[in-house]
C-alpha cells in the first residue's frame, strides 16, 4: 500500500474519532432544534454544550496547548454541526475565524488570547454596519482621549456576539489608513447586544445590532486590518458553505424519514406506501445526490484551503492564496443551488401535511436561503470566470459600505 493511501486512511480515521466524539453532543442538539426554532429560544444551551466538549478550541496550535485538526476536519464537523442545528453552526463562524487570527498575530498577543480560547471563551464579531458608511471606513470609530482609546458606534448582523464572551468589533480611526479590530469584552456595561434580527432564516443567530458608547480598549488589543491577499475571505465562505451542506443533510434526512413513516396517499397516486413507489424513491434520490456533491464540493474545498497552507508544498504567498481563494470562490457558484434545490423538494415527497408550522420543515429552505444570500454567487461565477479566461487573481474590496456612481461621475 502506498504511502499516500495509509495517510488518507490515517486522516480518515482520525476525522471518524473527531465525529464520534462530538455526536453526542451533536445528537443532543437536534433534539431541540425545531422547538427552538418554533419559540424562538436562543441556543446558549447548545454553546454551553459545545463549549464543554472542547469543540471551540479545535483550531488551537500545538505550541498553544491544543489539538489542532485541519481545516477539511472543522468543516467537515460544521456540516455535522449544521445538519443538527444550523442556527448553531453558523453562529460560531466568527469565532473560528477569529482564532485563525489570532494566529497570524505577533507571539505576545497570540500568549494572551489561545490560553482564553483553550478557557472556553468565545469570540463574535461585529463588522458590518446597515448603511451610511463610505466603502473602506466605517462609521463606528476609535479615539484615543486622555491616553485611554474608546470605541463608539452601532453595528447591525453581529452574529454570534450575543453568546460569546468577546466581541472583534470593526473600526476606523481618524489619520489612521485603513480599519482597526478592536477587541471588547461583550458583559462591558457600555456595550449592548440586542436580538433584533428580522430575517426569516437563520433566525437564533443572535445576527442583530450591537452598539458601542465609549468602550475602553487597551491599545494591545487594537489589530490593523489588512487587505492584502489572505486567505480569510475562503475561511469565511467555507464556514457559510459547510452550513449550507449541514442544512441539505438534515433535509435529507427529513425527507427519507416522512416516506418511510407514511401511510396516506393521494387518490391519483399509484395506491403504493410511498416507501415502496418508484416516483418517490426517485425524488429522494435526487435530493440525496444533491446533498451528496454539496458536501463532496464542500471537502474539496476545505482540501484546497489547507494545501494552501501546507508549509512542505512550498507555495508562495499569490499561489497559495489563488488556490484557496478560487477553490472556494467555485464551490460558493456550485452548492447554494444544490442545497437549495433539495430543500425545495422535499415538499415534493409528501403531501400538504408538510406545511404544517409545527412540523418546520419550511425552515431548511429558509435557513438555506438566508445563508445563500451572504455573498451573492454572480459575483463569484464572475470572478471565477476572469480568472479562467484572463488570467485575472480574484480581489475583493473587503468592506461593505455605500459605493459612488462612477458612471455619472465620468459623463
Amino acid at each position: 500500500m502506498s504511502a499516500t493511501h495509509v495517510q488518507e486512511r490515517t486522516e480518515e480515521a482520525r476525522y471518524a474519532e473527531l465525529s464520534a466524539r462530538f455526536a453526542p453532543v451533536f445528537g443532543r442538539i437536534a433534539e431541540g432544534t425545531v422547538d427552538r426554532e418554533n419559540n424562538h429560544v436562543l441556543p446558549f444551551e447548545p454553546v454551553t454544550w459545545l463549549k464543554e466538549a472542547g469543540f471551540t478550541t479545535l483550531r488551537v496550535p500545538a505550541a498553544h496547548g491544543g489539538d489542532p485538526v485541519s481545516h477539511e476536519h472543522l468543516f467537515r464537523l460544521i456540516v455535522e454541526l449544521s445538519a443538527a442545528d444550523s442556527n448553531v453552526g453558523h453562529l460560531l463562524r466568527s469565532h473560528f475565524a477569529f482564532v485563525e487570527t489570532i494566529a497570524l498575530q505577533p507571539e505576545e498577543f497570540q500568549l494572551r488570547w489561545f490560553p482564553r480560547v483553550l478557557a472556553g471563551e468565545i469570540f463574535g464579531n461585529a463588522a458590518t454596519e446597515r448603511g451610511g458608511n463610505a466603502l473602506g471606513t466605517t462609521n463606528t470609530k476609535l479615539r484615543e482621549e486622555s491616553g485611554q482609546w474608546l470605541l463608539n458606534g452601532e453595528k447591525y448582523y453581529t452574529t454570534g456576539s450575543i453568546f460569546a464572551d468577546w466581541v472583534v468589533v470593526m473600526a476606523s480611526t481618524e489619520g489612521v489608513e485603513g480599519r482597526q479590530y478592536a477587541i471588547v469584552r461583550a458583559d462591558d456595561a457600555r456595550v449592548r447586544i440586542i436580538d433584533d434580527w428580522d430575517g426569516f432564516g437563520q433566525p437564533l443567530t443572535g445576527t442583530g445590532t450591537a452598539i458601542f458608547e465609549d468602550v475602553v480598549v487597551p491599545f494591545e488589543d487594537i489589530i490593523q486590518r489588512k487587505v492584502s491577499s489572505t486567505l480569510e475571505p475562503a475561511f469565511f465562505q467555507m464556514a457559510l458553505l459547510s452550513v449550507l451542506a449541514g442544512i441539505g443533510r438534515a433535509a435529507l434526512a427529513d425527507a427519507a424519514e416522512l416516506v418511510r413513516t407514511r401511510t396516506r396517499t393521494f387518490n391519483t397516486g399509484s395506491g403504493e406506501l410511498f416507501r415502496n413507489d418508484p416516483l418517490i424513491q426517485e425524488k429522494v434520490g435526487r435530493i440525496a445526490a444533491a446533498v451528496y456533491a454539496a458536501d463532496s464540493i464542500v471537502c474539496a474545498a476545505a482540501r484546497d484551503l489547507d494545501a494552501a497552507v501546507d508549509q512542505s508544498l512550498g507555495l508562495e504567498p499569490t499561489a497559495a492564496f489563488i488556490r484557496a481563494e478560487i477553490a472556494v470562490q467555485q464551490a460558493h457558484v456550485t452548492v447554494p443551488k444544490l442545497v437549495l434545490d433539495a430543500t425545495s423538494e422535499l415538499f415534493d415527497v409528501t403531501g400538504a401535511s408538510s406545511v404544517s408550522r409545527g412540523k418546520s420543515l419550511d425552515r431548511h429552505w429558509r435557513n438555506a436561503r438566508t445563508v445563500a444570500t451572504h455573498n451573492p454567487v454572480a459575483f463569484k461565477a464572475r470572478s471565477v470566470g476572469d480568472y479562467y479566461i484572463n488570467g485575472t487573481i480574484p480581489t475583493g474590496l473587503h468592506s461593505i459600505g455605500e459605493a459612488t456612481d462612477t458612471k455619472s461621475e465620468n459623463k
